[in-house]
């Protein structure tokens, strides 16, 4: 076996926060004035912020790996190291292949140049040829889809053109190494739907790519394996879905917490079980789940309302106990468990928050936002796959089809 193409051995980064570096003149001579007043002048201060801690894993030729975790995590700085942006406190990178990189709207343009002069100048900074770059020339500009504005100076884009163009470039000039931030969020569904196809057709002629995306409905639909970084740190390094898994179990006792005024918190723990009673919040698109909630001071009127909310913060499912009943299990005088059980999970497959309400008869007394995630996988429905592509919407409704009447049966009636 060859080489790994990426190797990364005991990065880290640190910043320094706070006020630092050289003062103006002109600051100078102001304190130096304060201190002749006898006026107290305060001193700069600055501490370390040690954004990356330890970074050790290596990545083989064609992978598809998608590096996941909360913002502020270190996902972006490792990208920026990776990409040659930023030197790394401590430790080392062997990169093995050429680097292709898209971390922001605009990345490598210069906004005077015309897109077609971009995409020369681009093509030269990987070190092709222009050669090389004209053979590729006519399919960059058709995947960009900005064919009559190819000469118009790329400062004059929309950033939904600056990120179709640019990822046209990075994707096509053969680079043996694709690094991709969330910007294709910038672009329309459709783009992002052809971009997801070709980083998918980069992977199979054996380049690799790094995509860091929020949406972790792509990152299970492209990646093969999964990073998850927390704190800075590696938390999981495996199969794209045992990393979406253990972020999933980690984020989401996290949310917002709103108790009515004078109220304590009520909810104390909102969870959701697959078929077989597990809790690591994977369920399987077709199958039953349950969603726990345990709270405090029951109470014979409470009511609970339970909201789905997907990436984007859309509502797609409701669940209320006042249209179905609250199941109510006591676990003591204090304690109580509420299960809402659902028989068909008809969601399509993708990452979800669940938003928990209590409510007693004089309204809302308890408000999580966050209160857990729900990752759903795809599954069987109807003997059918059901797969994690919103192009399909968001639930698969319970339907039937009726075939027409034969043309004997019309002809008899």
């Amino acid at each position: 076996m060859g080489k790994p193409i990426i190797e990364i051995n005991g990065i880290s980064k640190c910043y320094r926060l706070g006020q630092f570096g050289f003062s103006s003149f002109r600051e100078e001579s102001e304190k130096f004035f304060q201190r002749l007043r006898g006026k107290k002048v305060e001193k700069s201060t600055a501490r370390d912020f040690w954004a990356l801690r330890d970074i050790s894993f290596s990545v083989e030729p064609g992978e598809v790996v998608g590096i996941i975790g909360r913002n502020g995590a270190g996902k972006s700085t490792l990208l920026k190291i990776l990409s040659r942006i930023t030197e790394p406190s401590h430790g080392e990178i062997l990169l093995r292949g050429r680097v292709a990189s898209l971390l922001e709207v605009g990345t490598g343009f210069h906004p005077e140049l015309s897109g077609r002069e971009n995409i020369f100048l681009n093509g030269a900074i990987l070190g092709m040829t222009k050669s090389e770059i004209a053979r590729k020339f006519d399919e960059i500009v058709a995947f960009a889809e900005i064919d009559k504005f190819i000469d118009t100076p790329v400062k004059r884009y929309s950033s939904g053109m600056y990120v179709k163009l640019a990822f046209a470039v990075a994707a096509h000039l053969e680079p043996e190494i694709l690094i991709v931030d969330e910007v294709l969020a910038v672009g329309d569904a459709a783009f992002q739907r052809k971009s997801i196809g070709r980083m998918k057709e980069v992977s199979r002629q054996g380049r690799t790519v790094l995509f860091v995306s929020h949406n972790l409905g792509l990152v299970r639909n492209l990646c093969s394996r999964g990073i998850l970084i927390r704190d800075g740190e590696v938390a999981c390094d495996g199969p794209v879905a045992t990393a979406l898994s253990e972020y999933a179990s980690n984020s989401g006792q996290t949310g917002k917490r709103t108790p009515r005024a004078g109220e304590e918190f009520l909810l104390q723990e909102v969870r959701v079980l697959d078929d077989e009673g597990g809790a690591s919040g994977v369920v399987i698109c077709g199958k039953p789940f349950t969603i726990e909630v345990r709270c405090v001071r029951p109470h014979e009127a409470s009511g609970f309302y339970l909201r789905i909310l997907d990436s984007d913060g859309s509502t797609v499912a409701v669940l209320n106990s006042a249209f179905a009943g609250d199941g109510d299990t006591p676990g003591s005088d204090w304690i109580s468990v509420h299960r809402c059980c659902v028989e068909l999970l008809n969601l399509v497959p993708g990452n979800y928050n669940i938003d928990a309400e209590l409510w007693l008869p004089m309204g809302c007394v308890d408000r999580w936002q966050n209160a857990t995630t729900l990752t759903i996988g795809d599954g069987l429905v109807a003997g059918r796959l059901a797969k994690s592509d919103r192009a399909f919407g968001m639930t698969i409704l319970p339907h039937r089809w009726i075939a027409p009447a034969s043309s004997d049966e019309n002809s008899s009636s």
